[in-house]
């Protein structure tokens, strides 16, 4: 098979795995017991309001009626309006998806390339000192549920030394929080900086321990390997070796990167819980207490959708980052 019947095939494979998994959020949330209007009745709405909200929101209709108009609505980019809200569902996520995507997507690289580098080096020193106790560290930070670090975090760092705040991604004194000024000044501020360190170094500790274990086997299994044996004795330096080493055995940590990435930003919810970052996990808690289907079925497809797509990268990108790899017995 040619590199470019398979990125199409592929390509085709996505496209309609992401239409069955639109398909299936669509009658998944609808199966569910319980609804928006269900809560409104409980709080005292009358019954000729949400009569007339179902035939806003065209509830009234059949399911394949709804199915259509969802489907049709979501190619154009509306996919519905948050019940909660009252704002487009678009309009209300994309600012706390960017703030989950900025803590979790720097940490977790940050923590794969630790893990990358430290698993190659104890793989490559097997035997060693470091090699039988450097991982322990690893494994013991790796081994306690996230929100329970983050805690041991904030008691140790900011209740002990106050180095740092307990929580928030801005502090109320921070002169770009409540005002005009452009969204992205904020970022840039040194409080900003302070409140990112705890939640950061939280992510980086539980998710490093996994990429260190998998490059360490990896880089003992190349090391067996005839080809390494002719790299040895070719007369490269221990450096070229290394290097090679490593762009050898990284391809399940490349495997696993998106993967890791997809359960840290659906993971998000207890450590912004725990630290109160206005991202999407403590936005998706709100909406699931409101019955806001909508932005919850959003969510849920934007964390599936990533895996999906990132996996299609990965395949796509195999081939070039390992030449072991080939395509239907090319």
């Amino acid at each position: 098979m040619s590199r470019i019947r398979y990125i199409a095939l592929r390509s085709l494979q996505t496209v309609i795995l992401l239409f069955l998994l639109i398909t299936f959020l669509f009658f998944f949330f609808r199966l569910l017991p319980g609804s928006y209007l269900d809560v409104m009745s409980v709080q005292g709405a009358s019954h000729a309001s949400i009569v007339a909200l179902k035939h806003k929101w065209g509830l009234d209709q059949p399911l394949y009626v709804q199915y259509y108009r969802y489907m049709t609505n979501f190619v154009t980019g509306n996919v519905g309006v948050s019940r909660e809200f009252h704002v487009s569902v678009l309009k209300y996520v994309q600012m706390r998806i960017f703030n989950s995507l900025l803590l979790a997507a720097p940490a977790i690289t940050v923590a794969y390339i630790i893990g990358g580098v430290l698993g190659g080096y104890m793989g490559s020193r097997r035997g060693s000192k470091i090699e039988r106790h450097g991982i322990v560290p690893l494994i013991f930070a790796g081994s306690f549920p996230a929100f329970f670090m983050g805690i041991v975090l904030i008691i140790f760092f900011a209740g002990q030394l106050n180095w740092v705040p307990t929580g928030g991604m801005v502090g109320f004194q921070n002169p770009y929080a409540n005002s005009s000024a452009a969204w992205w000044q904020q970022y840039l501020t040194w409080d900003f900086a302070l409140h990112y360190i705890l939640p950061f170094g939280t992510i980086v500790l539980r998710y490093a321990y996994l990429p260190t274990l998998i490059m360490r086997t990896n880089v003992v299994e190349v090391l067996g390997q005839d080809f390494f044996f002719y790299h040895r004795i070719t007369g490269l330096t221990s450096t070229q070796r290394f290097r090679r080493l490593v762009h050898h055995a990284i391809l399940p940590i490349v495997t696993l990167y998106p993967i890791s990435l997809t359960r840290a930003i659906g993971g998000l919810v207890v450590i912004e819980m725990v630290f109160n970052w206005p991202g999407i996990g403590f936005s998706l808690v709100q909406a699931v207490f409101a019955r806001d289907y909508p932005v919850v079925q959003f969510v849920f497809f934007l964390i599936a959708a990533f895996v999906i797509v990132a996996n299609f990268g990965i395949d796509i990108l195999y081939g070039y980052i390992d030449p072991r790899v080939t395509i239907g017995g090319e």
